[in-house]
C-alpha cells in the first residue's frame, strides 16, 4: 500500500489557491467529497427526525450514518457518540453536568499542558460546587507530561481527571492509558481531549481507557462541529438540563436542539475519505467495501509514515537556521512545531511568511497555561502543523520563508 498524496491534494480544492498550509492544527482544508456531501444533505428533503416523510427519513439516516462513521473511527460505540456545536461545548456541558455530584473537599485535576477548553470549564465548574482544582505540570526542559505528574496530584478525594491525548501547542503525546490506570485506581473519571490526536494517529478509546474523549472532525478534513465518545452506560448514569419535551434517550439526552444534519454528512464523508487513504484506487472518497475501522487504521499508518517524514525534514531544515528554537521535544508527539526566533518577534515572522504564501501562524493557540509554562508568556510561538496532504514543496517554502526573514531582520537589525 503507497500513500498517493497527488491523489489527495488534487481531492482539496483550496490547495489550488497555492497556499503551503501549516495551520492543520487549528483546522484543515477541506476535500471535495466533504464538500460534496454537505450539498447533497442540503439538496435532498430535510427535516427533524422521523420515518413517515423522506426529509425525516433522510436527516435520521444521516445521524445514524454519522454515529457509525464516529464510532469506527474512535474505536467507540454509535450510542455512546454524541455530537455537539463544538469541542469547547460539549466539555462545557459535561463539566455543569458532572459537577452536580461533586461537593466542597471533592477535587479535580487539569493539566498545564492542555488548551485552555479542557481547564477552564473544569475549573469554573469546581469552583461552583467548592471543589478543589489541583493543576499537574509538565515538563518544560523536554515538554513530557507523565503518569507520575498525574499521580502526585491525586487523593481519595479526586472525582476526575481531565488530560489532553496530544498538546495541539507542542504536539506532546502523554502516556494516556498508563495514565487512565492510575486515575481509575484513584476511583475517579478520566476526560480526555483527543481534538489534536485525532488528526493523526488512530484512537482506539476503549484502549486509552478514557472515560469521555472529545474530538473535532474540522482538524481531520471534515466540518465544523465537536464530537464525544464514552459508554452509553455511563452516559444512562448522567442527567444534563434539558428541555421536558425532548428524548431522554441515550445519546440523544446529550444533544440540545436541532443536530445539523448536513454537518454530519460532512463528517460520515471525511471519516470515508480518511478510509479511502487505505484504497488501492486513492481516496476517491467513495469506497464503501471491506471493514471501516480496519481501513482506518492502516490509513492512519500511513498519514503516519507521510507526516513523519516531513517532520524530519522540516526539523533537519530548522537546525541548519541560527537562532531558531524547537519547543516541541518530546519522545512521543504530533507533526507540530512550535518555534522562537532569538531577537525577533515570531508575529512577524508569521506575517512575513503569510506575503509569500505560507500559512503558520503564531500565538499560544489557547494553550495559554502551557505557553506560560515554557517561558513564553501570552506570546507563544510560530507554530508549525503538518496535515495529510503537506507536502515537500510545503516544507522547503517554509523553511526559505524563515531563511529569507532571518536574514533580513539581520540586515535590518545591523
Amino acid at each position: 500500500m503507497t500513500y498517493d498524496l497527488a491523489a489527495l491534494r488534487a481531492q482539496v480544492p483550496a490547495l489550488a489557491a497555492g497556499t503551503a498550509h501549516f495551520d492543520g492544527p487549528g483546522g484543515t482544508q477541506t476535500p471535495l467529497p466533504v464538500i460534496e456531501a454537505i450539498a447533497a444533505a442540503l439538496s435532498r428533503p430535510l427535516s427533524n427526525r422521523g420515518d413517515a416523510l423522506p426529509g425525516e427519513r433522510n436527516a435520521d439516516a444521516l445521524v445514524v450514518e454519522a454515529r457509525r462513521a464516529m464510532a469506527d473511527l474512535l474505536g467507540a460505540r454509535p450510542e455512546g457518540i454524541v455530537f455537539g456545536r463544538s469541542a469547547t461545548q460539549l466539555t462545557y456541558d459535561f463539566a455543569r453536568t458532572l459537577a452536580v455530584g461533586w461537593s466542597p473537599g471533592d477535587e479535580v485535576v487539569v493539566t498545564r499542558l492542555d488548551h485552555d477548553a479542557n481547564i477552564r470549564p473544569w475549573v469554573q465548574a469546581a469552583e461552583r460546587a467548592g471543589a478543589t482544582v489541583r493543576r499537574a505540570d509538565f515538563d518544560p526542559d523536554t515538554g513530557e507530561l507523565t503518569a507520575e505528574h498525574i499521580r502526585a496530584q491525586l487523593s481519595g478525594r479526586t472525582r476526575l481527571v481531565a488530560v489532553t491525548a496530544a498538546s495541539n501547542l507542542i504536539g506532546t503525546i502523554p502516556p494516556v492509558a498508563e495514565i487512565a490506570r492510575i486515575v481509575h485506581e484513584a476511583g475517579a473519571l478520566l476526560y480526555v481531549d483527543g481534538v489534536h490526536r485525532t488528526a493523526h494517529t488512530p484512537v482506539d478509546v476503549e484502549a486509552l481507557g478514557a472515560d469521555f474523549f472529545v474530538c473535532s472532525p474540522y482538524k481531520f478534513l471534515g466540518p465544523h462541529h465537536g464530537v464525544l465518545a464514552a459508554r452509553p452506560e455511563l452516559l444512562e448514569t448522567l442527567r444534563p438540563d434539558k428541555l421536558l419535551p425532548s428524548t431522554d434517550a441515550v445519546p440523544e439526552r446529550f444533544e440540545l436542539g436541532t443536530l445539523p444534519y448536513e454537518l454530519l454528512a460532512g463528517t460520515r464523508a471525511a471519516v470515508d475519505f480518511l478510509a479511502g487513504l487505505a484504497e488501492p484506487a486513492g481516496p476517491a472518497g467513495q469506497q464503501d467495501g471491506g471493514d471501516r475501522r480496519a481501513r482506518l487504521g492502516t490509513a492512519f499508518e500511513l498519514i503516519e509514515e507521510h507526516e513523519a517524514s516531513l517532520q524530519a525534514r522540516l526539523e533537519k531544515g530548522l537546525a541548519a537556521l541560527d537562532g531558531v528554537t524547537v519547543h516541541s521535544r518530546a519522545a512521543r508527539r504530533t507533526p507540530t512545531l512550535l518555534v522562537t526566533f532569538e531577537g525577533h518577534r515570531t508575529q512577524d515572522a508569521g506575517r512575513f511568511l503569510a506575503g509569500r504564501g505560507v500559512h503558520a501562524p503564531s500565538g499560544s493557540f489557547y494553550a495559554l497555561e502551557a505557553s506560560r509554562h515554557l517561558g513564553l508568556g501570552d506570546t507563544g510561538g510560530l507554530r508549525v502543523g503538518l496535515a495529510p496532504y503537506s507536502d515537500d514543496q510545503d516544507v522547503d517554502r517554509l523553511l526559505a520563508g524563515l531563511a529569507e526573514f532571518l536574514e533580513r531582520t539581520a540586515r535590518a537589525d545591523g
